[in-house]
């Protein structure tokens, strides 16, 4: 902790920026109950009715944001993160905390094993070409 000119204790370092925002946004904790860890990659989606939802929440400033972001097209942990300039931990327990709220749902990426293999593809295209 720095102070300032007066010898004030603050919560602010001048170098590193806020140092307990990310601790107080998500009152401590490291996971929302229930939350599956989150890829950096999965797809947070907003809910239709989320709009309509959101009013009755007592929602952070962070909470509406991820919400709104989403609102305009679908945005990936990482993408979000970014946008808000905030740790991909804080984002992932926000997230789990507006999927509980069914404010927003998680498109999770297809794992490698599910997706088709390039050279059945391959044999596809030829064979449709050799027709």
């Amino acid at each position: 902790m720095s102070a300032d000119g007066q010898g004030t204790p603050h919560w602010f370092d001048d170098e590193a920026g806020p140092v307990v925002r990310p601790y107080a946004m998500t009152r401590g904790r490291t996971s929302s109950p229930g939350q599956h860890r989150l890829d950096l990659i999965a797809l947070v989606v907003a809910e239709r009715y989320a709009e309509d939802r959101e009013a009755d929440q007592a929602l952070s400033p962070e909470h509406v944001d991820i919400v709104e972001l989403c609102r305009q097209a679908p945005q990936s942990v990482a993408e979000l993160a970014a946008e808000l300039d905030l740790p991909v931990g804080v984002v992932r327990v926000l997230v789990g905390d507006l999927v509980e709220d069914e404010l927003v749902h998680v498109r999770r990426p297809v794992p490698p094993a599910e997706l088709p293999d390039e050279s059945i593809l391959r044999d596809v295209i030829s064979g449709l070409r050799a027709l």
